[in-house]
């Protein structure tokens, strides 16, 4: 753009030089300038913009770059982070398998614990029963010491001068052995054995060691098989009682599950037999029907077959049967049951809807003839089952959205053939 303005001075001093020119000339100079300059102007504003467009570009770069930093920064860290928790499950898996090893120690020790405990149980039965065994030894021992007091009387003038002797050993066993001479049996040893000190010595020793080696009698050990006597009795006691409750309410259960399978059974045949009877009037008297249980030996749990055969087909289900011949087979099924235990009420919903003239007027017989004993209600739009009804109830809507119901009652009019050519 200088360049091009350069050129345009250039050329209009060279028209100043050599030719004083029209004024036509230099107003198309001027506006030649004017349009020079204008450009000029327009092209500075534009680099000015590319240069501040640069500006902002090195900026966002610089941006950019301090972001990617932080960033780096930051994954380092967390690298740094991820592999500190790393180590740190290592260490707790570490953990998990010593606690799980201490965990298997402490069940070893415990497993160790209730054995010795057993053997010390045996150790405390062996025990209770010595010490019962040196109680009655006691008593014997009482026994004879009071035949010895009574011996020594008798015999006292004649061990006079053993006195001494007597009197020492007494205090030697009292001392050592902490009885008395009087608790000691009658030697039943005689001769060489009775005369040997070193025989008597090793007997004395071994009674020393017997009497050492049964240790403090446990005076809690009476009270504490009492109290497990007491609760083994209770807990014996209240397994009598559940395996009692147990069996009698296994015979209620047999006694319920047999009245109810004789009930089941019995219900079962009177709804087959009103089936095969309702079935056979609603199509034909050839016609064949039956309901089966596929598990006899246990009827209660048992499903049941449902058969329908009309005259000249032979389906092998239900679904092979037609829209109207599935309607009454249905039919004849809810008679049955009805028929068990009639209701005072029945209410069939646009049950004719399937059915052609003449399964129809088979359906209005059928409700004719149940009438008697119990009062339906049927939703239909069917005329000819509207024609066998004594009252007629029709529902209208009197406006959107507002239904109003039109009762008439056929009882109270007379039989007329006008009527009964309009039905």
């Amino acid at each position: 753009n200088e360049q091009q303005t350069l050129t345009l001075r250039h050329k209009i001093g060279e028209l100043d030089a050599t030719s004083t020119g029209s004024d036509h000339d230099i107003d198309l100079i001027s506006q030649g300038m004017s349009s020079a300059s204008e450009k000029f102007n327009q092209d500075n504003i534009a680099l000015i913009r590319h240069q501040n467009l640069i500006e902002n570009l090195n900026k966002d770069q610089q941006y950019k770059h301090l972001k990617e930093s932080e960033l780096t920064t930051k994954i380092e860290n967390e690298q740094q982070k991820l592999l500190s928790e790393e180590r740190e499950r290592i260490d707790l898996d570490d953990s998990v398998i010593r606690t799980d090893s201490n965990l298997q120690s402490l069940y070893g020790e415990k497993d160790t614990f209730q054995s010795t405990l057993s053997e010390a149980e045996q150790i405390f039965l062996k025990a209770r029963n010595a010490i019962t065994e040196l109680e009655e030894e006691l008593k014997k021992l009482h026994k004879v010491q009071s035949q010895l007091q009574h011996s020594i009387q008798l015999l006292k003038d004649q061990f006079s001068d053993q006195k001494f002797q007597i009197q020492s050993i007494a205090e030697r066993l009292r001392i050592e052995f902490n009885i008395s001479v009087n608790d000691i049996p009658p030697s039943q040893n005689t001769g060489e054995e009775a005369e040997n000190p070193e025989i008597l010595n090793d007997a004395l020793e071994k009674s020393r060691n017997r009497i050492q080696s049964f240790g403090d009698i446990n005076p809690l050990a009476l009270e504490a098989f009492n109290e497990m006597k007491i609760r083994y009795e209770n807990i014996s006691l209240q397994r009598k009682d559940i395996l009692d409750a147990k069996d009698s309410l296994m015979d209620t259960i047999k006694e319920i599950e047999n009245t109810a399978t004789d009930q089941f059974l019995q219900a079962f045949e009177k709804i087959r037999t009103n089936f095969r009877e309702v079935f056979r009037s609603l199509f034909t008297s050839d016609d064949t029907c039956d309901l089966i249980l596929t598990d006899p030996k246990d009827p209660l749990e048992s499903d049941i077959e449902i058969v329908a055969k009309p005259k000249g087909k032979k389906p092998k289900s239900l679904n092979q049967l037609s829209g109207g011949e599935k309607t009454l087979t249905a039919t004849a099924l809810l008679f049955a049951l009805y028929l068990l235990k009639p209701a005072p009420f029945c209410i069939f919903d646009e049950v004719d809807a399937p059915l052609d003239d003449a399964n129809i007027q088979k359906f209005n017989k059928i409700i004719q003839k149940f009438s008697k004993d119990s009062q339906f209600i049927i939703v239909t739009h069917n005329k000819e089952t509207m024609a066998e009804v004594n009252v007629l109830y029709g529902v209208y809507m009197v406006e959107p959205g507002v239904s109003a119901v039109s009762p008439v009652d056929f009882r109270s009019m007379k039989h007329e053939p006008i009527l009964e050519s309009l039905s």
